[in-house]
């Protein structure tokens, strides 16, 4: 599959599309625009963030606010409260359980 073209399926922000299963983890593709996405966490797992196209401003509970860019992964620990947004359109997968 290619990433770029299954981008172009994606409609909505942050609908995150599962593209891929590995062992019990989901990759999935997702656009992300503005500031809707809640502070939230997952209990009992970690999820990756890896940018394939744009900006993500990564906000985690109790560390200063970073910006990821193309290219860059992040990984939140499970437990730990964080969110997202992004100014302009940003193109992300994630793995998660």
């Amino acid at each position: 599959m290619n990433l770029k073209e299954e981008f172009k399926h994606i409609k909505d922000y942050f609908s995150p599309k599962i593209v891929a299963e590995v062992n019990d983890q989901y990759v999935e593709i997702a656009k992300v625009k503005g500031e809707d996405i809640p502070w939230h966490h997952h209990e009992n797992e970690d999820e990756l963030f890896y940018i394939i196209e744009g900006s993500l401003l990564m906000e985690v509970e109790n560390e200063a606010d970073r910006i990821l860019n193309t290219g860059d992964v992040f990984v939140v620990p499970k437990g730990v409260y964080h969110r997202v947004s992004a100014k302009e359109e940003c193109s992300i997968m994630l793995i998660e359980t």
